[in-house]
């Protein structure tokens, strides 16, 4: 699942970002935001107009993140969250 995916107010282990080519800058300063393998996210808000952007909590800090930057995101749920419906 991606954290686009993810249900709201749910957290997840992040397993990987993926890249879309060589050199790719989104995924490095993703990577570098602290987007990173066994890093626990929560998502903990969507923008009013088509859920956009999303409030994403990595940490105590919180980046807010278009739809398509989370959907490169993989992740796990942890126990007993599930995707959005």
């Amino acid at each position: 699942m991606t954290l686009s995916d993810l249900a709201l107010y749910s957290s997840a282990l992040v397993e990987s970002v993926q890249e879309l080519h060589a050199n790719d800058a989104i995924a490095r300063r993703l990577k570098e935001l602290g987007f990173v393998k066994g890093e626990e996210v929560r998502l903990v808000a969507r923008g009013p107009v088509g859920a956009e952007p999303l409030l994403v909590q990595v940490g105590f800090t919180r980046f807010a993140l278009r739809r398509s930057e989370a959907a490169r995101i993989v992740v796990t749920a942890l126990q007993g969250q599930e995707a959005r419906a």
